[in-house]
This record gives structure tokens, C-alpha cells and sequence, in this order.
């Protein structure tokens, strides 16, 4: 069996280095923002090229907390694209703001950055750019459309760790970005954690107290907060593999390559990029018209696969108020979206045979 993602063989590679900083967090007896965290933050701050990185319990824990400092809320809109993981929407509207859906392009599977400007009106406070599957949004006509309406650009950089635009990372390319560091994610914990990266260095401030439970300092409390913090053993782990994130995203890199290459079945239509370090392959994301099909061919093979995603946010039934909104490319990106196993840890064995059975699909 060809594994989606071998989860215990990513971690493998890093038993020894893991074992030994998990012990030293047990033995430390400090688990909650200690050397551990203030490390990582220090490291994957630098790591992006920004002054500044929070470590949060989660990634949308991460989105929130950027919104919440802001100080949107009800009656405030932000841009989002329509084809996104429901999370990018769901810290919008847990703020009480109002979510614009946009769509996306076709070709990248990232909002269309075209179609953004007919979306602004006088309550629009900001843009979330997601980039998706692991790809860097294009980010110039973005950053000209919030100069022009002095709005701030919220990076969801879930899931493109290290992905590059003009050759800044993903996280250094808005005002504030929130990561997951999911397990599944290129950099992923053993559990859930996330962080905001910033160069401002207010919001930081702000977002490192409100994640505190609104304190500055114990048991003084200057904002309502919340309780979002990266514990010291997830910590641990992110830092024993930050260092070999950019080894493995080259990795992914060699295998979208040769699937794109290689896959000649004219019933696939191949994902695209339009830079090679922009996009770090999160996942591998193919369309087919009759996906059902294809997902049974690929199993029936002992092939893993998933769908990122099967019904689009605004088909929801939490966001039913959507639910008649026109979003035709994106309804289109998530009937017919399937993703094939990419992973550092697979063999060129495995891949070659992902594109054989691939290609055999009639």
C-alpha cells in the first residue's frame, strides 16, 4: 500500500534528535512558553525573514487572533477566496466580520487577484490571501489594491511552508500571517500548534498577550484574551525539524516534477505553477471529471488518495446565508479536485507506480 502520507516514517528520520529534546522538556519541568517555545519562535521568525513570530495552539487559532487584534468585527468585510479550507472563513466570521467570498483562478487554484477590487467597499478592512496546496499567492496586484484602500493583507500560510514570491517566504508577504503546523502540514507537529508571523511590532505585542488570556504580564490583564499557546514539547519537535523543512520541500518538488512530466492521460489535468520555488507541494492536487472513478482505479491499487476539498465553504451548511452565491470555477475546483500521495519519505519506486496506475485509468 502506497500511504497518502506516511506520518511514522516522516517522524522516523528524527527519532534520536526528538527523543532527546522531548526529554529534556520533561526533564526541564517548564511545559508552557519556556526556552523551548521562545527557541522555535526565534528560529522559524528568522526562517521566514520577519521580527517577529508568536507561537499559537493552532492555525486557526492563528487567523483569529491576528483579526481579533486588529479589531475587526461585526460590520467589517474581508476578502477571502471561495475555494479555501473552511478554517480561512471561520476566523472571519468567529470575529463577527463578514467573509467576501472571491473566486479563484483556474490555473493556480489561488484567488484571482483580478477579481478582487469590484469585492472592496467602505466596510472592507482587509484581504486573506490563502496560499492553497502549498503555492504562493502572486502577490503584486494584492499589495497595489490594499496601498490603494489602505487595507492589511492577512497571509493564511497553512499550507506552504517555505514557499517563495520575489524571493520572500510565504509569512513575510502581508501584514500578518497564521501557520499550522498540523501534522500532516510540510512542518508539522505532533498534535496541534500554529503560529502569526509579523513585522509589526505592536500587533505582535498584542497578539502574544491576547493569546495569554488578554495579560502582559501574570495576572494583569489588559484584553479580553483567550487561552492559544504552542506548548514546549510541540515546540521541540518543530524546531528539531525546521532545519530540514527546505531538504524536504525540495523533495516534493523532485516529485510534482516528475508527475507532472510523466502523467499522460488526457482525462488528468495536471495542477501548474508559475515559479518553481513559489510552490512547495503541500499536496498534489489533480482534476478529473469523474474523480469517484479514478479515486476507486487508484485504491483498488493499493494507492492512497484524498480530496482537498469535497464541497466548497459556501455549500456548507454553516454558511447556508452563501449558499445561493455564484461561484461557478469554484464549485468546478471542488467537484472534480483529487490529490495523489506526495511526501518526502516516498520512494521513486512508489511514484513511478502512482503515474502508471494513473495513466492505466480508462
Amino acid at each position: 500500500m502506497i500511504k497518502f502520507l506516511d506520518l511514522h516514517k516522516i517522524n522516523e528520520r528524527f527519532r534520536n534528535a526528538l527523543d532527546a529534546r522531548i526529554k529534556e522538556v520533561l526533564d526541564s519541568g517548564w511545559y508552557l512558553l519556556g526556552k523551548q517555545d521562545k527557541t522555535f519562535e526565534e528560529n522559524f521568525a528568522r526562517y521566514c525573514g520577519v521580527k517577529h513570530c508568536i507561537g499559537v495552539a493552532n492555525g486557526l487559532d492563528a487567523l483569529n487572533l491576528i483579526i481579533k487584534a486588529y479589531g475587526f468585527g461585526a460590520g467589517d468585510e474581508i476578502i477571502v477566496p471561495a475555494n479555501t479550507y473552511i478554517a480561512s472563513i471561520l476566523a472571519i466570521s468567529e470575529n463577527g466580520c463578514t467573509p467576501v467570498l472571491v473566486e479563484p483562478d483556474i490555473n493556480t487554484y489561488n484567488i484571482n487577484p483580478d477579481l478582487i477590487e469590484e469585492k472592496i467597499t467602505d466596510k472592507t478592512k482587509a484581504i486573506m490571501v490563502v496560499h492553497l496546496y502549498g503555492q504562493a499567492v502572486e502577490m503584486e496586484k494584492i499589495w497595489a489594491l490594499a496601498k490603494k484602500y489602505n487595507l492589511k493583507v492577512i497571509e493564511d500560510s497553512a499550507q506552504a511552508h517555505g514557499a517563495m514570491y520575489q524571493g520572500r517566504r510565504t509569512g513575510n508577504l502581508g501584514d500578518a500571517s497564521g501557520f499550522s503546523f498540523y501534522p500532516g502540514k510540510n512542518l508539522g507537529c505532533m498534535g496541534d500548534g500554529g503560529a502569526v508571523t509579523t513585522n509589526d511590532d505592536e500587533l505582535a505585542a498584542k497578539i502574544r498577550a491576547i493569546a495569554n488570556y488578554g495579560s502582559d504580564y501574570k495576572y494583569h490583564h489588559i484584553y479580553k484574551g483567550v487561552n492559544s499557546r504552542l506548548d514546549e514539547i510541540q515546540a521541540a519537535v518543530l524546531d528539531v525539524k525546521l532545519p530540514h523543512l527546505d531538504k524536504d520541500n525540495a523533495r516534493r518538488r523532485e516529485i510534482a516534477k516528475y508527475y507532472r512530466e510523466n502523467i499522460k492521460n488526457p482525462r488528468i489535468i495536471l495542477p501548474k505553477t508559475y515559479s518553481e520555488d513559489a510552490h512547495v507541494w503541500h499536496v498534489f492536487v489533480v482534476r478529473c471529471d469523474d474523480r469517484g472513478a479514478l479515486q476507486k482505479h487508484l485504491e483498488a491499487n493499493d494507492i492512497q488518495t484524498n480530496i482537498h476539498y469535497p464541497t466548497a465553504p459556501h455549500k456548507q451548511g454553516c454558511y447556508s446565508e452563501h449558499g445561493k452565491l455564484n461561484l461557478p470555477i469554484t464549485e468546478k475546483i471542488h467537484d472534480e479536485v483529487i490529490s495523489l500521495p506526495i511526501s518526502p519519505v516516498m520512494t521513486q519506486e512508489e511514484v513511478k507506480k502512482v503515474v502508471e496506475t494513473v495513466n492505466a485509468f480508462k
